[in-house]
């Protein structure tokens, strides 16, 4: 099993991440990525799915017109891991592709 990471690891790790917040309700990794048409949201979600699946490591996401929100926490390990935090690296350097 996944090692959770700690309150001093999380807050490092969102240090290297602008604008993800730690959700303690969801036990998540959270941010809203905003753009400026539905097609590039939906754009969006199509490259993330391709790099998550490919990661075997899925996101809770929603999406609302421009908007996407994504989610990560291991669900097994009952938190956030190292693969949470370099997967919302990955999918933050593709909301600047």
């Amino acid at each position: 099993m996944a090692h959770t990471l700690s309150e001093v690891e999380r807050q490092s790790a969102l240090g290297q991440l602008p604008g993800w917040r730690f959700d303690e309700s969801t036990n998540a990794l959270v941010k809203e990525f905003k753009f400026k048409s539905f097609v590039e949201a939906f754009g969006f979600m199509a490259r993330v799915a391709l790099v998550v699946q490919a990661a075997d490591h899925h996101p809770d996401w929603s999406n609302s017109y421009n908007r996407v929100t994504v989610a990560f926490s291991t669900h097994d390990a009952g938190g956030v891991t190292a693969r949470d935090t370099e997967l919302a690296g990955k999918v933050e350097a593709l909301s600047r592709t």
